[in-house]
């Protein structure tokens, strides 16, 4: 992912999204690209007259447009300057492009869809694959760190979001002069992990120790900033806006993430016995691993705008297209071996962590920071009652609203 600017297009340059829109190519390389193309292919079929808007098929790039625009039948023009924003603050009532998606005066259309590739055959074959693809993200963004970049890197100012997972394992070790960051309550999980983690690796570790009023200032940015006032979304987004905050306060403007790998890789547990698990309707492994990565393009919307209102861009190299492509050829038991996940990822970081990290199992960011259980305390301070529907959410709203709930911030 790019550093925002004023160009029409993020992530990718033109002449490779046009390539992509030709070729139907899902996966054409690098971390996902959105904005304006001014010049689709001209051996494109679809009967288009002038720029289009895309965003490519895991939705890594948010892009959105005036809900009135999208109709055919109005007069706005979907493409017209004042219609379309990476941000959704900048319009009046905003809609995400679809990912995968082509916008037009002609409306919208699905051009991109996520590979559907037979497992690889061979388990060694299959590994290998990510190891290469990992490899080659990872090196990626090790470069983007000693040079000024290209149109898919940043300049060497970076920090990591680091949690002690296998995950952020990765990616840290990839960058060993960048400072780490982690942001939870005192005594959280998170935490704790991180020091451990980071103790095994010799990391600099900076911790954000998270307070009440930290909580509900954070919660307020993420819902203006994501559009977005339900308790799961902003439990699981504060931990990233507070850490990127920390790390743009040192004056670092990309943060390193480890998002997509439990997506990608089989890291939740509704994957490992899916026929018994009403989470998913999928009853194999891959498909519940398939559902999981749909989910993406919804969940990186919101993580990649909390970052952004943070202050920071994010880098993404698990995200990185060839890392997607060799995980999704992953046959069953190297997505999950029992009651261990992300078999296939672990083999890979076994090779580059001590085995206290790549081993490590780690829990969701909301319960991990205890961001959620805090964020439940403080509703129940404020009256907002677990006998009631829904009371964080109701709380939630009241904060984000003009009016203060009573009991806002007391510890």
């Amino acid at each position: 992912m790019t550093a925002p600017s004023s160009s029409d297009l993020r992530g990718a340059p033109a002449d490779r999204v046009r390539a992509a829109l030709r070729d139907g190519d899902p996966l054409p390389g690098g971390c996902g690209f959105a904005g304006l193309l001014a010049e689709p292919p001209s051996l494109d079929p679809r009967d288009r007259d002038g720029p289009v808007l895309v965003r490519d098929v895991l939705g890594r790039q948010p892009l959105f447009v005036e809900c009135e625009a999208l109709d055919p039948g109005t007069a706005r023009i979907p493409t017209a300057t004042d219609a379309w924003a990476f941000d959704r603050g900048a319009l009046a009532d905003p809609e995400p492009v679809p990912a995968g998606s082509v916008v037009s005066a002609g409306g919208t259309e699905r051009v991109w869809r996520l590979p559907d590739p037979a497992p690889t055959a061979d388990p060694e074959a299959a590994l290998a694959a990510v190891d290469g693809a990992v490899s080659a993200a990872l090196g990626d963004l090790a470069a983007s760190t000693r040079s000024g970049g290209d149109d898919e890197s940043s300049d060497g100012n970076l920090a990591v979001a680091f949690s002690g997972g296998v995950d952020s394992g990765l990616v840290a070790a990839a960058v060993p002069e960048a400072p780490c960051y982690v942001a939870g309550f005192e005594g959280s999980h998170d935490i704790a992990a991180a020091r451990e983690a980071a103790s095994a690796m010799d990391r600099d570790l900076r911790v954000v120790e998270v307070t009440h009023d930290d909580l509900t200032r954070a919660v307020r940015a993420v819902a203006a900033a994501t559009g977005r006032r339900n308790p799961m979304d902003a439990s699981i987004a504060v931990p990233l806006f507070m850490t990127a905050e920390a790390a743009a306060a040192d004056g670092f403007d990309r943060l390193a993430v480890g998002q997509g790998a439990d997506e990608l890789f089989g890291g939740y547990s509704k994957v490992v016995d899916p026929a018994e698990d009403s989470r998913v309707d999928a009853d194999t492994v891959r498909g519940a691993r398939t559902e999981t990565v749909r989910t993406l393009p919804d969940q990186l919307e919101r993580d990649v705008l909390a970052l952004r209102a943070a202050g920071v861009e994010p880098a993404t190299p698990l995200l990185d297209d060839r890392v997607v492509g060799a995980a999704l050829a992953l046959p069953d038991a190297l997505l999950v071996d029992g009651d261990e996940r992300k078999v296939a990822l672990r083999r890979v970081a076994s090779r580059r962590l001590p085995e206290s990290v790549h081993a490590a199992e780690k829990k969701a960011v909301q319960y991990g920071t205890y961001v959620s259980r805090e964020l439940d305390r403080l509703a129940r301070q404020a009256g907002y009652k677990r006998r009631m529907d829904d009371h964080v959410g109701k709380y939630v709203e009241a904060l984000c609203s003009e009016e203060k709930p009573a009991g806002e911030g007391r510890d």
